[in-house]
């Protein structure tokens, strides 16, 4: 059966405003928990953070991902906004045990006047960092069997990163959304849906229990877990390929890997490159520089960890990159894509840039998150992190809240604790 073809027409990017820069974490935790010091500061070293980001005290993983949304929305034509077929999130802090963020984010929209209609359907998938994939194959599938050319997806990945604190895991905490529109004959990304490598086994190196607001990692492990997954996902994707692993590697122009911390994704390629393709170290040098691969973790090293979100703000970072570079020239070009969850999965798969990249890319503002951003002091990280999970409690920091203009945000909870959002 002859498919259209079936991809990532653009990509819009919300991170909070709130940042936390390591120097100013550091001069903190030095007067606090000074025999964590030369242990923060390895970590720091090791994982190349600059800053990350958190939330205000009225964004929530809902809020967003609807500004993210909205960021997309803004470049399509109202008369297409009605085609929406498939909303879904990725997300492993979703705020309810039962509606999906996706429904919030089809109300919030909807109110907002962006008028996309009923006509569709909301779901949303949970696989630690990997679940905005899953949304995005899934929905990328159930899309290109439709009847209607012109029908259209969302698929957002929105998470806030928290981990226990103080630790050498909090400067990889991090917050924000990326919403991907999928189409039919895309303008950015042609994905081939025919062609996927797979890798799962249940593992311990990442989890967060029921009811506990922080992650719980074991961080040697998952980096060991995150490595064999890799390779094991790769080496499926090159046999339903017919290639060898190595015809794989020399042949593709760019690859997009889950980027938790910047040295996680480029210790796993590395040690990719060696074993499967047994390239010695100036070869792999040369190979990671062919691609650009380190040059893209620009945003990721300021934004920090977006779980379901980063790989994509690193794949939309990448764009920017080599556009800026080359123009028209990135058109034909392909990428391979490696998305990992914890606990855990990889997925594998393979895009073609489209020819309408450039004029889609060029639309782009990715420096508009660093020009907003604002220095958060230690006190007021400290407030996030000793934020109430209680809804009563909440609401009594949401009456000062101070939204940007049009950003979505939580105004307030219902008596029986029902989220409620607004736009400012």
């Amino acid at each position: 059966m002859n498919q259209m073809k079936i991809g990532i027409g653009d990509i819009g990017l919300y991170v909070p405003d709130p940042r936390m820069d390591m120097d100013t974490l550091m001069k903190s935790r030095a007067l606090t928990h000074p025999q964590l010091i030369r242990v923060m500061n390895r970590a720091i070293e090791k994982t190349g953070q600059v800053s990350f980001r958190f939330p205000e005290p009225w964004e929530d993983t809902a809020s967003l991902a609807a500004n993210a949304a909205s960021e997309t929305l803004d470049r399509l034509p109202e008369n297409e906004r009605c085609q929406m077929r498939y909303i879904s999130v990725g997300t492993e802090t979703a705020i309810d045990h039962s509606k999906p963020v996706a429904s919030y984010v089809q109300g919030m929209l909807n109110e907002a006047g962006y008028h996309l209609g009923n006509a569709l359907t909301t779901y949303e998938i949970k696989h630690a960092c990997a679940g905005g994939t899953a949304a995005l194959l899934s929905s990328a599938a159930m899309l290109s069997f439709s009847g209607a050319p012109e029908e259209k997806a969302m698929t957002i990945s929105s998470d806030i990163a928290r981990y226990d604190a103080p630790s050498t895991a909090e400067i990889t905490q991090g917050a924000g959304a990326v919403s991907l529109l999928v189409e039919k004959n895309p303008r950015l990304i042609e994905i081939d849906l025919s062609k996927q490598g797979f890798y799962a086994s249940d593992v311990d190196d990442f989890f967060r229990p029921l009811g506990s607001v922080t992650a719980k990692v074991k961080g040697r492990y998952s980096m060991k877990c995150y490595q064999e997954a890799l390779e094991r996902a790769f080496i499926d994707y090159c046999e339903r390929c017919g290639k060898t692993t190595c015809e794989i590697i020399d042949e593709i122009d760019y690859m997009a890997l889950h980027v938790p911390f910047a040295k996680m994704p480029e210790t796993a390629v590395r040690k990719l490159l060696k074993d499967r393709c047994g390239k010695g170290e100036a070869a792999v040098d040369a190979y990671i520089k062919r691609t650009s691969f380190l040059d893209a973790m620009y945003l990721s090293k300021t934004f920090g960890n977006l779980y379901n979100g980063s790989l994509y703000a690193y794949l939309a970072a990448l764009l920017k990159q080599e556009y800026t570079k080359f123009g028209n020239g990135i058109v034909g070009k392909s990428i391979l894509i490696a998305s990992y969850g914890s606990g855990n999965t990889m997925m594998v798969f393979s895009g073609t840039i489209a020819a309408g990249a450039p004029e889609v890319i060029g639309s782009w503002d990715l420096e508009k998150s660093n020009r907003r951003s604002r220095k958060a002091s230690f006190e007021e990280y400290l407030n996030w992190l000793a934020r109430p999970t209680d809804f009563n409690a909440w609401r009594n920091l949401l009456e000062g809240a101070k939204p940007g203009k049009d950003c979505f945000y939580l105004k307030d909870f219902s008596e029986t604790g029902l989220r409620i959002y607004s736009r400012g």
